[in-house]
């Protein structure tokens, strides 16, 4: 049961070696090394609880509720393994992108600190220390946003933060207000509390101040402006690792709390899901479609999908669930891809707008097949992942006679679509501006700056020729999610399945 600790016991000792190391050669290898080994320890505890069931950890062995209380289940350990994933990935990509003496070794720090807050995130059964690993990602990211003291980069940070801030006031409201009413902030022992209190209709004031909280993590409708004004300002590499992780912890951490204990009052909550995730899905991809800029387009595209995301936990049933982690999963590792090669792009052509750029599809075709394995799948075209995220969704809100948010999905498909053709068009196929410079020299791209996008491609292929089995495990998830008992059982009375 130790092993439950040791997604943040090793980006903890991987950060206290590179404060000692302070070396750029060192820490691109301790980052790449320590990534693999995240990976294997996410592979361990994925395997784990497939054939075993959850895994518990009580700190100090206090038992529940009065101790920290570490929690991995199904859905926990496929965020932990797809996180390690995107981990190893950028941490190669960095070697090549982060390519400044003074600011590897700042970066790979922070890297590992934001990867123990998120792990921690995910794995935590106590609501307060999601609250404190929430802080530790917004210090690492805020560091990393404004690393290289820009302009441009300052301003972003400091938008970044300002809402973030307020998030965490909301959450540490909420927290404070829960506290109150129940007398615990153990997640199991709440949900075991709330399932048979006649009162727990009065719990929506605590779920409205956590739904802001998460919501502004998450970047939903219409707390989302920090998101698009920020994300294109830093190096690429953090971008891509934004992009892939932090809205997605927001995301779960709504999914967590509205399937286990904030279970009242469900017309209201589930209506209200619907409406800000077909808003978030609108807004965001129609400010996408406005945008000639690569990091502008896929952040807008962000906050877009997110709304896939909301929408599962909207329509609120198996499929529907099953259907959101899914589409969680498709879009960290195709989202976070997008950027990789949009960085690529900016490498070989010297920009990201799009009026600037031109003719890559005969100048490298292993590029333009990089990009366009990515954006289709966010987009929706068989057989990639994406189309069998959008499909379960679509095929739940069916079932569940929500045809309105059924046509807005659809709707944004044809939008995200767009979007992605219009890179490709101008990016690709149209001959580079006369007004370029044609006697630049040529950028050559090493294997080392294409693998991580050749590993992540390759995934997002896989997801979709195993949809069933990928499918299956998703569906077992949603199954737990919706009926907890075997989770607040294992938490409370060390009950294993």
């Amino acid at each position: 049961m130790n092993a439950v600790a040791l997604p943040i016991l090793i980006p903890l000792a991987l950060m206290v070696l590179l404060i000692v190391i302070r070396s750029a050669l060192l820490s691109r290898w301790t980052g790449v090394l320590g990534s693999m080994l995240m990976l294997v320890i996410a592979i361990y505890l994925f395997s784990h609880v497939n054939e075993y069931g959850i895994l518990i950890l009580q700190v100090g062995e206090w038992a529940a509720p009065f101790g920290i209380t570490l929690v991995i289940d199904r859905l926990s350990s496929l965020m932990l393994l797809v996180t390690a994933l995107l981990l190893l990935s950028i941490s190669i990509y960095a070697i090549r992108f982060i390519g400044d003496k003074k600011e590897a070794p700042v970066f790979y720090i922070f890297f590992f600190s934001l990867a123990m807050g998120i792990n921690g995130a995910f794995i935590t059964g106590d609501v307060f220390n999601l609250y404190v690993w929430f802080e530790v990602m917004l210090l690492s990211s805020f560091v990393l946003i404004s690393m290289g003291s820009t302009r441009e980069q300052l301003k972003g940070g400091i938008k970044y933060v300002g809402l973030n801030l307020i998030g965490s006031l909301f959450f540490l409201a909420g927290i404070g207000l829960l506290y109150g009413k129940t007398g615990t902030l153990n997640m199991a022992h709440l949900a075991k509390i709330l399932q048979y209190d006649e009162q727990s209709i009065l719990m929506n004031s605590s779920a409205m101040l956590f739904f802001i909280a998460f919501g502004i993590k998450a970047a939903i409708f219409p707390l989302y402006f920090w998101l698009p004004a920020s994300y294109h300002t830093p190096n690429i590499t953090i971008t891509s690792l934004f992009a892939g992780l932090l809205t997605k912890v927001g995301v779960y951490a709504l999914i967590r709390f509205f399937t286990l204990f904030f279970v009242q009052d469900q017309v209201f909550w589930h209506n209200l899901l619907l409406v800000v995730a077909g808003l978030t899905m609108v807004i965001g991809g129609i400010a996408a479609s406005t945008y000639y800029e690569t990091r502008r387009i896929l952040s807008y595209h962000i906050i877009s999908q997110i709304g896939y995301m909301v929408m599962g936990l909207g329509i609120y049933t198996p499929l529907a669930l099953a259907g959101a982690i899914y589409f969680i999963m498709h879009n960290m590792v195709a989202k976070t891809n997008a950027f990789l090669v949009s960085g690529l792009i900016n490498r070989f052509m010297g920009s990201y707008r799009l009026k600037e750029v031109g003719g890559l599809y005969r100048q490298s075709p292993l590029l333009a097949l990089l990009f366009i394995i990515p954006a289709f799948a966010l987009a929706g075209v068989p057989p990639l992942s994406g189309f069998f995220a959008k499909f379960i969704l679509i095929k739940a809100g069916i079932e569940a006679s929500r045809f309105g948010i059924t046509a807005v999905a659809l709707i944004t498909g044809l939008l995200t679509l767009y979007s992605m053709i219009k890179i490709w068009n101008e990016a690709f196929l149209k001959k580079l501006p006369e007004n370029q410079e044609k006697d630049s020299p040529v950028v050559r791209i090493r294997f080392l700056d294409v693998l991580p996008s050749l590993i992540l491609g390759l995934v997002t292929i896989l997801m979709g020729v195993f949809a069933a089995p990928v499918f299956r495990y998703t569906m077992e998830a949603a199954n737990g999610l919706l009926d907890p008992f075997i989770y607040i059982e294992s938490v409370l009375n060390g009950i294993q399945p």
